[in-house]
């Protein structure tokens, strides 16, 4: 189904539960991927069975079939209005994503859009090699609980500067990934595993923010 922002629409896609739906969570790819990336279905599909309608979408320039990222302000207009249509349907509405996903995710709910929580699967808190440019500037900003699934080997986030940027959120709570990179790759374990370690925690911050 297509989602219409101020630069035209988008593509997207519901998992939604069989009966009793509870809230919403709408997520964000990450930059080399779009909406039908393996990690997204799989944690849509596990908050759909939880009773969490779960929305997928395309930023345009995937929409466009560019590999480029669009500019930021771009990314957070698309991913507002996309938000703001699901919270016209559902709420409470969870905000996330993969990498790049949940770091515009970040910054639609440090801006204002009243999220319930957000749940980044992997954040970019740096660009590899590059540990002096902290993506977390923002970050204080946002009122709602905050849960970081972060892979302890990431390139994008080291876990020392990781730290640091936590000891300023009072409502992040961090998942790490033993081992993991920034795709949650871990050697010598079964890449499903680690996906339903990812759909587990996921599933108990969501339950843990309903019920407070």
């Amino acid at each position: 189904m297509k989602f219409a922002w101020e630069g035209g629409e988008v593509t997207g896609t519901w998992d939604v539960p069989e009966s009793g739906t509870r809230a919403a969570l709408v997520l964000g790819h990450g930059a080399g991927s779009d909406y039908r990336a393996k990690l997204l279905q799989a944690v849509a599909a596990a908050m759909a069975s939880r009773g969490v309608a779960t929305l997928r979408f395309n930023f345009p320039y995937k929409e466009a079939g560019r590999k480029m990222p669009d500019p930021q302000p771009k990314l957070e207009a698309c991913f507002r209005a996309v938000a703001e249509t699901v919270a016209s349907q559902i709420t409470p509405v969870f905000l996330g994503g993969k990498s790049l996903g949940g770091r515009i995710a970040s910054h639609v709910a440090a801006a204002g859009f009243p999220a319930a929580g957000l749940i980044f699967l992997g954040y970019p808190l740096h660009p590899p090699g590059k540990p002096e440019k902290i993506r977390d500037a923002h970050l204080p900003a946002v009122a709602c609980p905050m849960l970081f699934l972060q892979g302890t080997r990431d390139a994008f986030c080291a876990p020392d500067l990781l730290a640091a940027t936590m000891a300023k959120l009072p409502n992040a709570t961090l998942a790490p990934i033993e081992g993991g990179d920034h795709s949650f790759k871990v050697s010598g374990r079964d890449p499903a595993d680690v996906t339903e370690e990812l759909i587990e925690r996921t599933g108990a911050f969501i339950e843990s923010t309903l019920a407070s």
